[in-house]
């Protein structure tokens, strides 16, 4: 049963990563583009699934407090920094879409529209950290808890964030490849084939000082995948790149996707079956079953997630249905 409930936690934050990952990517877009009825028209293009995405991180940080509570516990302990920048973000993007909406001059709005691109850097550099420093392993004593934070302020660590900007702002340019007027459209496949070589450079790099690192050698438990997941994930931005020279801008979207939950799965698969590993008392690492909760907790929560999961997913393939295609750019319709 702990091994289900770790999948559905890594489900539904590689989920969050995807949908949110392009509405941040979007808000990274706006710093390129100086000119106002561009930005609003991208807002409004991710405008009808906004609020609902961040839904899936929500859900996921339910499923860590009621079903891994020392991981709860210890990633927010140890993890601090990056889980506070990343929340900070993730305050500053809805904050900041929600109030340039308001009556305002262009300039008050182009001010909010900064704040929209500090916090989706923010957020992509948070998450980044997050995962880069489960992968390399945490000072986990044998007291059970994570002492210091220098497991995210490493070259890897700073790499692999610096790599979640990149493959965040792919994602978001290949969503208005997909979702913005034809007009616009072609200028945003444009921004994504320029930023894949990027992102490529910036995945090679986090992989390299990953492979260099003797913290994620020593904690990696299947090296095998630690070099697979990469390939897979580079294999993804080039498969965006060559469905945006064919002009099929919902292939690019989906391979920019797959790009985005693959690190969830990398970091879950290769720590398996731990999901702290110490890089101070090996025997202090945290397995998989130790961070779970009892078992009547965790069959109290799967009533709970059995009607939960399906009414998210219904959700957002509603949201998906009823505004697909691209949008009217010849009207603001929600920012």
């Amino acid at each position: 049963m702990e091994l289900a409930w770790y999948a559905l936690l890594g489900l539904f934050f590689a989920t969050y990563l995807v949908l949110g990952g392009y509405d941040y990517g979007v808000g990274l877009a706006l710093a390129g583009d100086a000119d106002p009825r561009r930005r609003r028209t991208a807002l409004n293009a991710v405008g009808p699934f906004f609020l609902g995405n961040e839904v899936w991180l929500v859900a996921a940080v339910g499923i860590l407090f009621g079903a891994f509570p020392l991981l709860e516990g210890e990633l927010l302990a140890g993890f601090y920094p990056a889980v506070l920048g990343a929340l900070a973000g993730v305050i500053l993007v809805t904050a900041g879409v929600q109030l340039r909406s308001r009556p305002a001059s262009e300039r008050i709005r182009a001010r909010w529209d900064r704040v929209v691109v500090v916090g989706s850097a923010l957020a992509a550099l948070g998450w980044g950290a997050l995962l880069a420093g489960l992968l390399q392993g945490v000072p986990l004593h044998a007291d059970g808890h994570v002492a210091g934070l220098g497991h995210l302020f490493t070259p890897f660590a700073a790499a692999a964030a610096l790599a979640t900007v990149a493959l965040v702002a792919v994602h978001g340019a290949a969503f208005l490849a997909l979702r913005l007027p034809a007009a616009d459209a072609a200028g945003a496949a444009r921004l994504t084939r320029r930023l894949v070589p990027v992102a490529l450079a910036a995945v090679g790099a986090a992989t390299v000082l990953g492979l260099l690192s003797d913290r994620v050698r020593a904690a990696v438990q299947r090296p095998a995948l630690g070099v697979l997941l990469p390939v897979a994930l580079v294999a993804a931005l080039l498969a965006a790149r060559a469905a945006l020279h064919r002009r099929r801008p919902g292939l690019a979207f989906a391979a920019t996707s797959v790009a985005l939950a693959l690190p969830v799965a990398l970091v879950g698969a290769a720590l398996w079956p731990f999901v702290l590993v110490s890089t101070v008392d090996p025997g202090a690492s945290l397995t998989v079953a130790d961070a779970a909760a009892s078992e009547p907790t965790l069959r109290l929560l799967g009533w709970l997630v059995l009607p939960l999961a399906p009414a998210l997913l219904g959700f957002q393939l509603m949201c998906w249905w009823v505004f697909r295609g691209r949008i009217d750019g010849r009207a603001p319709v929600y920012w």
